[in-house]
């Protein structure tokens, strides 16, 4: 009994920390510098620095997050700088590259989606093995050269030390905090995979034109509920969406050549023009390649409004980019979270690190199975 009130009240107090850190951000990243990274003064420069600074949190604080084969700062023998050179290489990246951060994350979920976060999604297809980076849903990712930098770091500090897997999670985490999200805490010594999941891939990932009902059954199959789909989905407050992926709803939405009707007015407008069809009732006749066609922006009211404020706001004013994600607003469980989301930004913020630390450690493999990559897309 009184292991179980002593566990409680380390739950509590860790909530509180959240909740109470959770106010201390909005600066715009253009405002961070490599000093303010490392920095510990609680000046008004450094508040976004103090919220990324791993030392926020203590891991024994979150003992509910279900790792029992990793371990908090795995590398301290082997490579006491890991997570600092991981951590440091995603900060240098992010000043230079505007597309760090939604890169990393969806990364991370693609590769932790498909059977678990083992680094599936960054190898090349070769020796007759597909790839998972081949499969319709994943075609558009970026990201992976930036993987590739971090990685040979690591290798020349500690080689044959650091898993890819290990390196995706955290670059994502460290990603998601130089956006303006929440740090959260991981355990590692997850071992790289030496298959690939093409078929997986293409059939299990959820997609942006899914109903409500197909997305949250494709979420539960990976053991996530409903508040936990409405919050993972608030990864959308960040980075561009290419118009092949809602155009049918501004021009032609289910076969109506219409647009879809639940498209606030005048965001339909906004939609149409960034597609290069102001007020066109028909879509584009020419195509080009997903590098090349326009989209929307997800943080299209500019950045520094808020990682996960414009997101969840949008869907309650029918402004939602994908219907998948306006999809949200028709069941009503998932209508509620959006709108405590849309009030309380601490909340979402609390909720979107645990959400994060679960998806991060979804059927990881770890010694004796699978391997260190020496190279993150092939195959030791």
């Amino acid at each position: 009994m009184w292991e179980l009130a002593k566990n409680l009240s380390v739950f509590l107090l860790a909530v509180s920390v959240l909740l109470s850190l959770g106010y201390q951000i909005g600066e715009p990243k253009n405002g961070l510098t490599s000093s303010s990274v490392t920095s510990t003064p609680m000046s008004h420069s450094s508040l976004h620095a103090f919220w990324y600074h791993p030392r926020v949190f203590n891991p024994k604080e979150f003992p509910f997050i279900d790792q029992p084969f990793l371990e908090y700062d795995f590398y301290r023998n082997s490579c006491p700088q890991a997570e600092y050179i991981i951590r440091s290489t995603v900060h240098q990246l992010y000043k230079t590259r505007s597309d760090v951060a939604p890169a990393l994350l969806r990364l991370v979920f693609h590769d932790c989606f498909v059977q678990g976060c083992d680094a599936s999604i960054l190898l090349d297809a070769s020796n007759g093995v597909e790839s998972e980076k081949d499969a319709p849903p994943n075609e558009t990712l970026k990201g992976f050269d930036l993987i590739d930098v971090i990685k040979s770091k690591l290798e020349e500090e500690c080689p044959a030390t650091v898993s890819c897997a290990d390196i995706l999670v955290l670059a994502a985490r460290d990603g998601v905090a130089l956006a303006g999200g929440p740090f959260y805490p991981l355990r590692t010594g997850r071992r790289d995979s030496i298959l690939s999941f093409r078929q997986i891939a293409a059939s299990e990932l959820p997609s942006p034109h899914d109903e409500l009902a197909q997305t949250l059954t494709t979420f539960a199959t990976r053991g996530f509920d409903e508040r936990e789909t409405v919050t993972l989905l608030g990864a959308h407050s960040i980075g561009m969406i290419h118009c092949k992926f809602f155009r049918n709803r501004l021009f032609s939405y289910k076969g109506t050549n219409g647009p879809d009707p639940t498209l606030e007015p005048e965001f339909l407008n906004l939609m149409r023009s960034r597609c290069n069809r102001t007020g066109s009732s028909e879509p584009p006749s020419s195509t080009t390649s997903s590098e090349e066609e326009p989209g929307m922006d997800m943080d299209y009211e500019g950045t520094g409004q808020g990682f996960g404020t414009i997101y969840y706001k949008s869907l309650v004013q029918r402004r939602g980019i994908l219907h998948a994600d306006q999809q949200l607003m028709t069941g009503d469980g998932t209508r509620w979270w959006v709108h405590a989301y849309a009030a309380d930004s601490a909340l979402f913020r609390r909720d979107f690190a645990m959400a994060m630390m679960k998806l991060s450690s979804l059927q990881v493999l770890t010694a004796p199975f699978g391997q260190v990559r020496l190279n993150c897309s092939k195959i030791v």
